[in-house]
């Protein structure tokens, strides 16, 4: 949808600028700032949500993409999503007012949620999103209702016992009781146009996509004997947003395409859509966060001293974000974020056993233990990569904190690409990892690395 995104929207950086210098660029800002103080702040990469498009459409041409707006609903992200056409799948009312105020259409928009407040639906019916999810004869209840015109999508349950984030416990309806829902359906004059499921996240089994599209398929048949016209199968989510973890985009793509050639061939008449949230924009956030207080402590063991004589201590450091906010992916996927560090210690600096901490004052807002760090001070900036999902809006229980800032970057040759909406030129394998620029394997020509030739946009 063009027209969404321009320039004015990011700042436009040459090819080879790392988001490291433009970290350094802000976090100097940040600390010489008089007028306000700022204790974190992103920087996001359009250029890499850009090139997460081109390869999902490489990898899976016959799926149509949604994007997750829970997943992080910042304005440059929504703003480039849409110009390159995506639709949106939301979960409430703000949501879907927030990608309306932006210019996306009814059409483009599933309310995607099977738990709905009737308030919401009402305001879907009134500004002509007809398509909506439901799970059980509740949900059918409130839509036959308060928006009789709707088109249902039918939950369904999957096997996901292995995801890291289990849906199914509080979503999808049982393939034996899928029968009776669509009679229900049926019965009230409700038109079921499609299934969908979502494995969860972080699932170390792609077979489980193959498994739930098999499902789907019965779904599809038993829909058809009860005289549902069903051309929609929605895939959900559940997809990797970063490098490096155990099962591959590429391979639970693949798994997906043999599955579809199988029970949903193309030519059949059937639209393949994908919600995707955390695989678009995970890689694409990078925070900054600094260090407000600090607090050393002895560690009672008789006998043992660090090399330089002194009796070993543990160094805890508060930040301004915490697990309660930014760093909810502590408590929700049990993760532990590493923070790379704004300033290079040198080697013979010697390293602290240390712990992160957030503001709330609550004994169980610890962000990272076991860490080994060299001795950090009070306005020193970590720095961690790979924050795109569920952190943006998600501030500090803290009192008075504010939504962290963001600055949005991209580079020329990924904003001509999409305007052009080009296809990006296949990246040398062998120099992957070599650099870290932005939007870095976007060299479509032989075009030269130049220094920056901007001034970034101030944060305060």
């Amino acid at each position: 949808m063009a027209g969404c995104l321009s320039e004015a929207d990011f700042v436009m950086v040459e090819e080879g600028f790392s988001t490291r210098d433009l970290l350094e660029q802000l976090t100097l800002g940040a600390s010489q700032a008089t007028t306000e103080e700022v204790a974190a702040f992103f920087v996001a990469d359009l250029g890499a949500v850009v090139r997460k498009h081109f390869c999902f459409l490489k990898c899976l041409p016959r799926v149509r993409p949604f994007y997750a707006v829970k997943c992080n609903n910042s304005p440059g992200v929504l703003k480039v999503l849409a110009e390159l056409g995506l639709g949106f799948s939301c979960a409430s009312k703000a949501e879907m007012e927030l990608v309306q105020h932006i210019g996306v259409p009814a059409s483009k928009i599933i309310y995607g949620n099977p738990c709905k407040q009737i308030a919401h639906i009402k305001y879907a019916a009134k500004h002509g999103v007809r398509l909506l999810s439901f799970d059980n004869e509740m949900e059918l209840a409130k839509v036959v209702k308060s928006h009789p015109s709707a088109k249902m999508i039918l939950c369904i349950a999957t096997d996901d016992s292995h995801s890291r984030s289990r849906l199914s416990l509080k979503f999808g309806v049982s393939l034996k009781s899928c029968r009776q829902l669509l009679e229900d359906a049926k019965r009230n004059h409700v038109e079921v146009v499609g299934v969908s499921f979502h494995i969860g996240s972080g699932c170390p089994d792609p077979q489980a996509y193959a498994q739930s599209i098999a499902d789907a398929r019965l779904v599809f048949e038993m829909g058809a004997e009860l005289g549902h016209r069903m051309h929609i199968l929605d895939l959900g989510g559940g997809f990797p947003g970063v490098e490096g973890v155990k099962v591959r985009f590429e391979e639970i793509s693949s798994v997906i395409s043999s599955a579809l050639d199988l029970y949903f061939p193309e030519g059949c008449g059937v639209d393949i859509l994908a919600k995707l949230g955390r695989y678009y924009v995970t890689s694409a956030f990078t925070l900054a966060v600094s260090i407000i207080a600090k607090k050393e402590v002895l560690l009672e063991q008789p006998g043992r001293e660090e090399e330089n004589g002194s009796a070993p201590k543990t160094i805890l450091y508060r930040l301004g974000e915490g697990e309660y906010g930014i760093f909810n992916s502590v408590l929700f996927d049990n993760t532990c974020p590493t923070p790379i560090l704004q300033k290079k210690p040198s080697t013979e600096q010697p390293l602290y056993s240390s712990s992160l901490w957030g503001p709330v004052i609550d004994g169980c807002d610890c962000i990272a233990e076991g860490l080994w760090l060299p001795q950090l001070h009070v306005g020193d900036w970590l720095v961690f990569e790979n924050m795109g999902a569920y952190t943006v809006g998600m501030g500090s229980l803290l009192g008075g904190a504010q939504t962290c800032r963001i600055t949005y970057a991209m580079s020329r040759v990924a904003w001509e690409a999409l305007r052009g909406q080009l296809l990006p030129a296949e990246q040398d394998e062998d120099a992957e990892g070599t650099c870290r620029p932005l939007s870095c394997g976007w060299e479509i020509t032989d075009t030269l690395c130049m220094g920056p030739v901007f001034t970034p946009a101030s944060i305060m």
